[in-house]
This record gives C-alpha cells, structure tokens and sequence, in this order.
C-alpha cells in the first residue's frame, strides 16, 4: 500500500511562501494514500491559475489543462477509464469565471469525480486582479474604486445545481481537509470541495488571521444533519458561506455513469476494439 510520500515527485512548487496550496497539495497526496490509492490509480487534472500547476506536483496521472476547463477533461477520463480515482482542481477564477458553466453542469450530470477549489478570492497568477469570490468593495488592479459586484456563493449554486457532496475547508486544517478529501473520493458521484487558500502576495484583507476570525466549523453543531439539504442551504446563508466541514451529502443518487443504458463496467482501455477498417472510415466519412 503506497504511503503519502509515494504520492511526492522530485518537481518543487513554485507557489509563493505561504501559499495555502501547498497545505491542499499535501491533504490530496495524504487522502490518497489513506483511501489506499497506488499512484497509477490516480489522476489530477487542473486547469490555469496558480492552482492549476498542482497536477505536476503530485505523483500520479496528470493534466495540465486550459482556462476553466479541467472538468470537461477530468469527466472524460473518468468516462473513458472508471478504474482511476479522477481529481480536478482550479482556483475560484478558473472554477467560477470562465468555467462556471462547466462546473454547474458537472454538478447536475454527477460524474464520479472529486472537484477541489482553490478559492483565494482573487487572481493571483495575473498579479491581483478581483474575482468573482472578492467581497463587494474590494479594491485591486481591476478595481481601484473598489469591485461593484455581488460576490457569487458557490455552495449555494451547487446545491440549486442538484450537488449530491458539497464540503468546504480551510487550507491552514490540514486535518479536517484531508478528512473531506478522503470522503469526496469515496463518494460515489460528483464532489464539490471548496477549499479557503489564502493568497499571501496580493490578497491582503482574506488572510489566515481573518480566515481564523470568520469561520464557521461546523463541528461545532452536533445536530447537524448533511443529509438535509434545506437545512444546508439555511447553514450556508446564515453564515454568509464561512463554513467549514460537510455540508451536504446525498447517498442515494447514483453517479453519471451508472445510469448510462449499454455503459460497461470494463474501462474503455481495456475493452478490445471490435470494429472493422471498413465501419472505421465509414464513421469517419459521416464527418467529412
């Protein structure tokens, strides 16, 4: 059984001192190797951000993908081969900016598939720039006067999308992370994990020290039930989204996947391929 270490590679991030991605990357290699993941049973997909660089730093199946679009490939891989553990992950920008339409339908289609959100409030790759998570009043490089915009609540978009796992965390938890991570993977259809990764360089209001300030655990409601989604839409809107832990879990509905009429259990590597040169170029035709 592979140890958190094997899930390690020799490539030494690049992300600034303090950064809490370095907290995410090591709760994704510790929650593989606790689940008891082989490093070939693993694959991170990521897209553009300074988030987007962790698929090269783990030591398993990797693909750095474009903009926003690490769940289209990270969807496809699953489809393609249900043996592997498919992880993607992105920053706030890239989950919900350019790609929020992806991740809304990611959501609702429930593909077997672990989401992590790097969320920093901010895009950090490009120097500070407002994102759709900045509060309102938040002053950057695109907004000097202070940003004009409602911020988007993604907790609360996942569970109108139809989210059957949503979790959030705090980057500086390891703990806890590793422990949604862990719970995300084994989930059986799409999860959600929006994870607080405080950027160190250009986001000076949302940083540890507030973080620790705002947080909500919800630890600390030994009634709660995840299994109640009103209940969890009311948690979220009561503490404006600054909650940490399980928010939402439901267990009966069936991933993608498994409700595809033909689909086979057998990943499509490693089915033959029963078709003829002459139906081969016949489909091929059909595109030309």
């Amino acid at each position: 059984m592979a140890t958190f270490k094997e899930f390690r590679n020799n490539l030494k991030p690049n992300w600034c001192p303090g950064c809490g991605d370095f907290s995410i990357q090591a709760a994704i290699q510790r929650a593989a190797a606790n689940v008891g993941l082989e490093p070939e049973q693993l694959a991170v997909i990521s897209g553009i951000g300074c988030s987007g660089r962790i698929s090269g730093y783990i030591n398993a199946y990797g693909l750095h993908g474009i903009h926003g679009r690490a769940l289209p490939i990270a969807q496809g891989v699953k489809l393609a081969n249900r043996e592997l553990t498919v992880i993607a992950s992105g920053g706030d920008g890239d989950g919900f900016a350019i790609g929020m339409g992806h991740t809304v339908h990611a959501i609702r289609r429930n593909v077997d598939v672990t989401y992590i959100v790097m969320d920093n409030q901010i895009y950090g790759l490009t120097k500070g720039q407002t994102s759709p998570r900045s509060a309102e009043g938040f002053k950057t490089k695109s907004t000097p006067e202070g940003s004009i915009e409602t911020t988007l609540s993604p907790l609360e978009i996942a569970l109108s999308a139809g989210a059957t796992f949503v979790a959030q965390s705090f980057s500086s938890d390891l703990k806890q992370l590793t422990s949604l991570i862990e719970q995300g993977i084994q989930h059986k259809g799409f999860s959600l994990i929006n994870v607080f990764s405080p950027c160190v360089t250009f986001n000076k209001i949302n940083t540890y020290d507030w973080f620790k300030e705002n947080i909500v655990n919800l630890n600390e409601f030994p009634d709660y039930d995840p299994s109640n989604r009103i209940a969890a839409m009311t948690k979220i809107m009561e503490t404006g989204g600054m909650l940490t832990g399980l928010i939402y879990q439901n267990k009966e509905r069936k991933p993608y996947e498994d409700l595809i009429v033909g689909f086979k259990e057998e990943a499509l590597a490693h089915q033959p391929l029963d078709i003829t040169r002459d139906q081969f170029d016949k489909l091929v035709a059909e595109f030309k």
